[in-house]
């Protein structure tokens, strides 16, 4: 099956982007095309003091975008940019090919990636909102059958629909979202009364998540399914979430969540901020690196500024830099409190990685040695050290075994204490 053919285009203004960011700018772009089954065959930079309000690039690059398209036999323009509706309209005009600009493009790799109800009326959402402003400049090609990128997804039959109706069913999504929050809501408030302590592995899109969950899942977890991973941005967009035994005999969650990219649309971290909302319920941020990427640094910036854009602080955080097989000569500049330099595909380190996790999650808890009587054991169980259970010594008031407890809750099991 031919691939789409796309050009890319950014627009440097005022020299805003450096000589290495818009090489990476552009690499992010071409993967992105990638991701949503295209192939950039050309790319197009221009120099600007301001943006043109008409084309958003100036009219002669419109112009040379044209000729270089009619000769190379070029499907789609695709820019690094958010565009308004008269923009698309007067490119189209221009160039006659179709225009896709940034936000679209996302917008439409996660129509292609939505699996569960909640994420697709997400990004149905974002759809609908992105393009209710922008209906003059999508009525000419998003009708189309088959009209390949940024035209896929849950809201492309609401195209010929009219405004008023497009507002009738964000406001009907929005309603039935609030449903699916509550639902989840629920289990969520279920999980923290649980005392089940929670991790998230976070990061920029692409960067090992998946494989660190599956290769943590095949060591320590009792459900072994793996979650999809594939050398894509984006890959997958559901929020996986795996229970493991820690070697100290306590249970653990630990969810791998929607990637990240520079610059999301703000529409989509909004239609997809109570998802990401788990995340602050978190004990142990899990930040994941690609240090065979050389933007791993830029990656990390556009992590920490969604975190940002969350809400979300005062969070332990535990920095992995993943990918040594790729890169084993890294070294970086950033000294975090808490970091470990793994392999995802190597099962010792990944052993070292939920050692490390442990050690955070736990380092309140201490063992203390108790004497607890027979009456009074099914109650006070579940705190008792797994790992110690074989020094366990049973008399004839009680048993005299060892507390693994927060360091805050001795007051509350000191009747018992022996050491």
């Amino acid at each position: 099956m031919r691939k789409e053919k796309v050009l890319v285009v950014l627009l440097n203004i005022n020299n805003e982007y450096s000589d290495d960011e818009i090489k990476y700018q552009i690499l992010e772009l071409s993967e992105l095309v990638r991701a949503s089954g295209g192939e950039v065959v050309f790319e197009v930079i221009q120099n600007a003091s301001k943006v043109n309000p008409k084309y958003f690039i100036g009219s002669g690059k419109a112009q040379e975008i044209k000729e270089i398209s009619d000769n190379h036999e070029v499907d789609t323009i695709v820019f690094n940019h958010e565009l308004t509706g008269s923009q698309i309209k007067n490119l189209e005009s221009t160039i006659e090919r179709k225009i896709v600009d940034r936000t679209g493009l996302i917008l439409d790799i996660f129509a292609t990636r939505a699996k569960t109800k909640e994420s697709k009326l997400q990004v149905k959402l974002a759809q609908l909102e992105y393009r209710l402003p922008r209906l003059v400049g999508f009525r000419n090609y998003l009708s189309r059958e088959g009209a390949g990128i940024g035209t896929r997804g849950p809201g492309e039959q609401k195209l010929e629909m009219d405004r008023r109706s497009i507002q009738r069913e964000i406001s009907s999504i929005k309603n039935r979202l609030e449903t699916e929050f509550q639902i989840r809501n629920t289990k969520r408030k279920r999980r923290i009364n649980s005392n089940i302590k929670v991790c998230s592995l976070i990061g920029y899109s692409n960067s090992g998540k998946s494989t660190i969950l599956n290769g943590i899942s095949n060591i320590y977890g009792s459900n072994n399914k793996s979650v999809y991973a594939d050398d894509l941005l984006f890959a997958t967009l559901e929020t996986s979430t795996r229970n493991i035994l820690l070697d100290n005999g306590k249970d653990v969650i630990i969810s791998d969540t929607v990637g990240f990219v520079s610059n999301l649309p703000t529409k989509l971290i909004e239609s997809f901020k109570s998802t990401l909302e788990e995340i602050s319920d978190s004990d142990l941020l899990i930040i994941v690196m690609d240090i065979s990427n050389d933007n791993y640094d830029l990656q990390l910036e556009a992590t920490t500024d969604i975190l940002k854009d969350l809400n979300i602080s005062d969070k332990d955080i535990l920095y992995v830099f993943n990918k040594m097989d790729m890169n084993p000569d890294f070294r970086h500049y950033h000294n975090f409190e808490n970091e470990i330099y793994i392999s995802a595909k190597k099962s010792d380190d990944i052993v070292r990685l939920v050692n490390y996790i442990q050690s955070l999650l736990f380092k309140e808890y201490d063992y203390y040695k108790v004497n607890i009587p027979y009456s009074e054991y099914d109650n006070i169980k579940h705190a008792i050290s797994s790992e110690l259970k074989d020094k366990q010594e049973f008399n004839e008031i009680g048993v005299t075994t060892y507390l693994y407890i927060p360091r805050k809750d001795v007051i509350k099991y000191s009747k018992y204490m022996v050491d």
